[in-house]
């Protein structure tokens, strides 16, 4: 069942997580922007992604030590080779 705030769901805590890497690997933020965090809704109950509040550690750790940005490279490759 879709969320009041038309937000994406995700529902579960390592689903969320998930995808918030994932979005740092997908898309390209500058800095300030884009989703840092997820909270669980108090409307739907599930988990949303949100740019406010404290970076989630595991994303914080991934950019620190190259993880997303490797991970961007080996998309782009792969994107090109996809083609």
């Amino acid at each position: 069942m879709p969320c009041v705030s038309n937000k994406r769901i995700y529902y579960s805590i390592a689903q969320a997580e998930d995808a918030l890497i994932s979005a740092y690997i997908l898309f390209d933020y500058r800095k300030g922007t884009g989703p840092i965090a997820f909270y669980k809704c108090d409307d739907c109950g599930n988990y949303h992604l949100t740019s406010r509040g404290t970076m989630n550690a595991r994303l914080a750790e991934a950019i620190a030590n190259g993880t997303i940005q490797k991970q961007k490279t080996a998309a782009s490759w792969h994107k090109k080779f996809k083609k």
